[in-house]
């Protein structure tokens, strides 16, 4: 163990030449901690610890008393002479305190998580290390608490308490990313957020339109990336991590690379994540009707269905994707710091899987059906100002443009004709936020508005001749969407054991768009839409003793219409195509939360929280005429006609549970249970709400002792019977095994799993895992693609 701590002094000294470079660890886990405060007797010099538990004492004096703080350890005293006689390794002993954590996703600022009384789902660095997760939608299904649906291996769509889509906001950083054109249909756009660049992720479960504004009717999830780390010397401070997986079922390949510089004034933040993901493999023991027989391939200019010589071979789902992140941060004194951040993002082009085995009398449909390229852009420039203002304590100012590009791809099987549709996004926003703090209480408001300009266009292609023509575009080229909204949320600790939290937020929305008449005779020109959304919250927060804690909320959100609402043309499913309706309203949630925690005993804690919400003028897509006509021509197909229409009212309510138990120091079970219920009203009837997801947990038991974590632990999902599939999912019939009646169904099914991961030393750490031990073959709800058989994972990290 010395010869580490010695290794550890020594490799420090290299990077860092005269630098008095510590780190502090877990006194339990030998994990390193960022953030510990350190600082003097006096308070005269102060500092934090960065990402990976470094600092620099240069500052301090040989024989100075310093001080160590950190929210979830014991506060510990030392000199420095004595740390650096102790190879420069601090440790500090955890605490009881551990749970009571600050959370970002309620205000944009640091609030106590207990004095919240809305839902907060964590997802901290160490969770993603063992983990693993491919991709971010992976990163929020291991919470047990976001079902995630799939249509390909390239996506992964939340829902969240019967919602999901454009009725779920995603943010990165505070920054909005949801845009005019997010759909009611599955969305993958969550894939591009880097899991590895991810400092900590907060899912604000349940309606958040007063800080958020439009679609946050379901829940909120909040991504906050890697910051860049001062060194609070004279002295620059150099650390990073490097980074490589690999993963059996789709025989993944991922480097990753983060690199801080940290200066006294300036400090900068960059990471690199390369993924290459092959067919995926999915199990073996589960329903037939997921087997892929066969396939389509081109050869010498002739479509050919070929069989699959393994049917466990999803062919093709394969894809690569590449993640940047640079983040500058400038801090001139202690109450200003300004901050330049630029994320990209982009994939290759990657196949649509479930358009790619549906069969027409036993022939493919589809000989292609890929998206082009995701590619994604965020640049943002940001000013923090802390002081004791007579209007605020903090401010917060933050300017961003993000690029959005995507791209549809698809051919019909022995077909000529590729049709192709791009969608461009420019997103400008400008936010201001405040924070002011009174004798028990804060108040919390703010500015907002934001642009998007739509570009999109359509193209039919001869891929014999080559000939390239124009076709009818998704979306209508050159709309516009625009927020301006304001809004308010004021805390309130009554006393240590109650508080209240109310909100406030006016919202106004302005979308513009031109339909082109050139290929569809539209009894419209136009939309126009201005309209306005009043929405609010409140709650309260009541540790009734020290076994009793309750939390009580009620709010209102809203959506208003988008592009992708109004203006869009696309195939929603076979035989069907649906068209723009320029007559929409926006849609409104009321909803209630009652949820209850209780600790019998000092090692076990219990959480149970029931809901219920109603969606009111639901946006929904249901048959539409074209003046009078309700079947027409799409791509050389008979279609339906249908189009998005306020024609529904809808309610889901459910209960989720949680416990905890500590069965010693070094053992600990959790568990997370969800069962809900929702249904749509069409016309008389009330039939199941597409995204209410059968009944689904996890199990965990973790054992974390010195330099190694153990997690085996069981994902579980229920059924659902033919009866309890929305219509929309019945018309699905390839999506899905078939009952004895031959009817379609989602199975019940279950994984067994284990994670591991050994700390070699102060630098190096293995991570080992073996996913769905028994090789079931399913699918999630709702998923075009099956999930991965037996899968064996290795990562190894380097920190420095």
């Amino acid at each position: 163990m010395q010869k580490h701590y010695f290794l550890l002094a020594f490799f420090v000294s290299f990077f860092s030449i005269n630098a008095q470079q510590i780190q502090v660890l877990d006194e339990d886990s030998h994990e390193p901690l960022p953030n510990v405060n350190i600082y003097n007797a006096e308070s005269t010099k102060t500092l934090l610890t960065n990402l990976n538990g470094f600092a620099d004492l240069s500052g301090f004096e040989e024989n100075e008393l310093l001080i160590f703080k950190h929210l979830s350890h014991d506060e510990k005293r030392i000199r420095k002479a004595g740390i650096l006689r102790n190879n420069n390794i601090v440790f500090l002993e955890p605490n009881e305190n551990q749970l009571e954590q600050v959370v970002l996703s309620v205000s944009k600022f640091e609030m106590n998580r207990e004095n919240i009384p809305q839902k907060i789902v964590s997802v901290t660095p160490e969770d993603i290390k063992l983990y693993t997760p491919q991709t971010s939608a992976d990163l929020l299904q291991n919470t047990g608490q976001v079902y995630v649906q799939k249509s390909q291996l390239g996506g992964g769509s939340p829902m969240i308490r019967g919602f999901a889509t454009n009725r779920l906001l995603i943010t990165v950083d505070g920054i909005r990313m949801n845009t005019a054109i997010f759909r009611s249909g599955n969305l993958q756009n969550v894939i591009s957020v880097d899991p590895l660049a991810v400092e900590r992720a907060e899912v604000l479960i349940g309606p958040g339109s007063v800080v958020y504004g439009s679609d946050a009717i379901g829940g909120v999830m909040n991504f906050y990336t890697l910051e860049p780390g001062f060194s609070f010397s004279e002295e620059t401070n150099i650390s990073g991590n490097a980074y490589a997986r690999y993963a059996t079922a789709n025989e993944e390949k991922t480097v990753h690379a983060d690199v801080n510089i940290g200066g006294s004034k300036l400090a900068s933040q960059t990471s690199v994540t390369y993924s290459d993901f092959d067919d995926l493999k999915m199990g073996k023991h589960g329903p037939g009707e997921y087997l892929r027989e066969d396939y389509a391939v081109r050869r010498n200019g002739e479509d050919i269905q070929v069989e699959n010589e393994n049917p466990r071979v999803q062919k093709p789902t394969g894809y690569e994707q590449i993640n940047l992140l640079e983040k500058i941060k400038y801090m001139p004194g202690g109450d200003w710091d300004f901050n330049i951040g630029l994320i990209f993002s982009t994939t290759s082009d990657y196949p649509r899987y479930d358009r790619l085995y549906r069969k027409r009398d036993g022939v493919l449909r589809a000989a292609e059906w890929y998206y082009g390229p995701q590619t994604w852009f965020l640049g943002d420039f940001k000013i923090n100002k802390r002081g004791n203002g007579e209007f605020y304590d903090k401010a917060q100012f933050t300017a961003a443009y993000q690029y959005f590009a995507e791209s549809r791809n698809d051919r019909d099987f022995g077909g000529e004709t590729l049709f192709t549709t791009e969608e461009n996004v420019g997103a400008y926003s400008l936010n201001l936020d405040f924070e002011k703090g009174f004798a028990e209480s804060k108040l919390f408001y703010g500015f907002e508005y934001v642009l998007n300009n739509v570009d999109s266009e359509g193209e039919s292609t001869n891929i014999i001749s080559g000939e390239a023509n124009p076709t009818a575009s998704r979306y209508p080229d050159g709309s516009s969407w625009q927020s301006l909204a304001a809004y308010g949320s004021y805390q309130w600790e009554v006393n240590d054991d109650l508080s209240f939290q109310s909100g406030l937020r006016y919202n106004h929305i302005l979308l513009d768009a031109e339909f082109d008449d050139r290929f569809y005779d539209f009894p419209f020109e136009e939309a126009n839409i201005s309209t306005g959304a009043l929405t609010g919250s409140a709650g309260i927060n009541w540790k009734q003793n020290d076994y009793l804690r309750w939390r009580v909320n009620l709010s209102t959100a809203f959506r208003a219409p988008n592009v992708d609402d109004i203006g869009k043309i696309f195939d929603s499913a076979p035989g069907s195509v649906v068209v723009p309706n320029p007559n929409l309203d926006s849609e409104y949630a009321y909803s209630g939360e009652l949820g209850l925690e209780w600790s019998p005993a000092e090692n076990i804690e219990f959480q149970v929280a029931g809901y219920y919400t109603f969606l009111d003028n639901a946006m929904v897509r249901r048959d539409f005429d074209l003046n009078g006509e309700t079947i027409i021509d799409y791509q050389g197909e008979p279609s339906r006609v249908q189009a998005i229409q306020n024609a529904a009212s809808a309610y889901v309510y459910g209960f989720e549970g949680g416990m905890q138990i500590d069965f010693s120091v070094a053992l600990r079970m959790t568990s997370q249970l969800s069962i809900m219920e929702g249904e749509e009203k069409e016309g008389d009837d009330y039939l199941p709400l597409r995204h209410a997801s059968p009944v689904f947990g996890n199990t965990h038991f973790i054992w974390n002792k010195g330099k190694l974590k153990l997690d085996i632990y069981g994902e579980y999902n229920g059924e659902f019977e033919f009866e309890d599939l929305a219509p929309s999912e019945q018309d699905k019939p390839y999506l899905y095994a078939v009952d004895e009646n031959g009817n379609p169904y989602s199975p019940a099914w279950y994984t067994l799993n284990l994670a591991a991961q050994y700390k070699l030393n102060n630098h190096w750490n293995a991570t080992a895992a073996l996913e769905n031990i028994t090789n079931q073959l399913y699918r999630t709800y709702s998923s075009g693609i099956s999930a991965a058989g037996r899968n064996f994972i290795i990562a190894l990290n380097y920190s420095f």
